[in-house]
């Protein structure tokens, strides 16, 4: 089904109001609305089921970001995250975003690399060469071992083989197992296939096979997403869309030359992409680790975006970075809430919701870099962190607004000046 993903006024609502529009415009039913509503959507026992020594669940907010188009579909992005201004940037970049038609989205196959790392070989290349001649039967091997996967249209298609012949422990020769995986993460699947060919990579190389494991470095399964910003569209009541154009561009020229920068810039991207990853059930920090293994790639630290001004003077952002995300097997099948999500969403395959995931990184980047251009980080940042602060302080949710908005205009956001605030409130009822 489709729905608009535009949530006008939603922040005014209170969070029973928020999710009888969700779960109407996502079709929910009585018992998933449920879920959402009551605490336990993970019961106990199930939690103890997927960790080790479970004493207990630990909650974090869930929310909707709104207005987000991609490849001209409305998506509702169901994101789990603790920081204020995450799923706000979000949302409002992605209503920019929508009057140039959105974010468009493309995804490479999703393959996955399994390493079989083998030491004690006295002729590596030759051993090299002996493996690149037993592919087929190496192929074979492999795929013997998930013929639900082979009947699904995936399955080891390739292999590479890597020398290092001068290491701390002597010649070591890796071999890497390109698996489509389709729309499984495919950790336990590629792992799975490392174990069954060891055996035979030690009969052809002579050599002595140790580690057989993934890698995170997916950069073999790539999602890319392209916005497209006119002046217009980025003009503010005090700055010129123009200006705001050439805020960006410093800002993001600054990122991709100087890895300290480079490393808060993309620690903002990955602020949009975690949360949806977390919200989905999928190994965040698998994602994380390729992330920025991918942008140390050229040999440097560098931006995982890149913002451009085209031809026409419009702002042209751009991302592809690796996303190993799955619908199917550990969390995300086991978590009702994960399942949940993945159902506000729409999506119908892994690739679809890894485009969706990289494009709302891209929103975000978009949203640091404008406010660094133009206000500053803190203004708007700090105005949703005072309502966390008032919170603390103990204010009632008639409270939090008045008391977030003083301690702002103030530029004194701290907890005993909000309890001293409640205090002046409750003097003056």
């Amino acid at each position: 089904m489709g729905s608009d993903s535009r949530l006008p006024n939603f922040r005014a609502l209170s969070p029973a109001q928020r999710l009888d529009h969700i779960a109407q415009a996502a079709g929910l039913s009585a018992e998933e609305r449920a879920l959402l509503e009551q605490p336990g959507a993970l019961r106990l026992e199930l939690a103890d089921g997927m960790i080790e020594n479970v004493i207990g669940r630990f909650e974090l907010p869930l929310a909707v970001a709104g207005n987000f188009q991609v490849n001209g579909r409305d998506v509702l992005v169901p994101m789990v995250v603790e920081e204020p201004s995450v799923v706000a940037a979000a949302s409002y970049m992605a209503k920019l975003a929508r009057e140039g038609g959105g974010f468009e989205t493309s995804s490479s196959l999703p393959l996955m690399r399994a390493q079989v790392q083998v030491l004690g070989i006295g002729d590596p290349q030759g051993a090299r060469q002996a493996l690149l001649r037993r592919r087929d039967e190496i192929l074979a091997t492999a795929n013997a071992r998930d013929k639900v996967l082979i009947g699904l249209g995936g399955g080891c298609r390739d292999i590479e083989v890597q020398v290092f012949p001068d290491t701390p422990r002597g010649p070591m020769l890796v071999l890497h197992l390109i698996v489509d995986v389709r729309d499984a993460m495919g950790a336990n699947t590629v792992n799975t296939m490392a174990e069954a060919v060891a055996p035979l990579v030690e009969q052809v190389t002579s050599g002595r096979v140790r580690l057989r494991i993934l890698s995170n470095l997916a950069d073999l399964r790539l999602a890319r997403a392209r916005v497209v910003l006119t002046p217009e569209t980025l003009a503010t009541p005090e700055r010129r869309g123009e200006d705001i154009i050439e805020g960006v561009l410093d800002a993001y020229v600054f990122a991709a030359v100087d890895p300290y920068r480079a490393a808060t810039h993309n620690k903002g991207i990955m602020n949009g992409i975690d949360p949806v990853v977390v919200a989905t059930g999928n190994d965040w920090r698998a994602v994380e680790a390729g992330a920025h293994a991918y942008a140390a790639r050229s040999g440097r630290y560098t931006s995982l975006t890149c913002w451009e001004k085209d031809a026409a003077g419009r702002l042209v952002g751009s991302i592809e970075m690796p996303m190993p995300l799955g619908l199917v097997g550990g969390a995300t099948k086991t978590h009702p809430l994960a399942r949940l999500a993945l159902k506000i969403m729409g999506v119908q395959s892994a690739q679809e919701l890894a485009e969706i995931t990289v494009a709302v990184g891209l929103a975000q980047n978009l949203g640091a870099l404008r406010a660094l251009a133009t206000e500053g980080i803190q203004r708007g940042h700090m105005a949703l962190h005072a309502r966390n602060i008032a919170l603390v302080a103990g204010a009632t949710r008639t409270q939090v607004d008045a008391v977030a908005a003083r301690m702002v205009a103030e530029g004194d956001v701290r907890v005993d000046r909000a309890a001293a605030l409640l205090k002046e409130l409750g003097d003056a009822a």
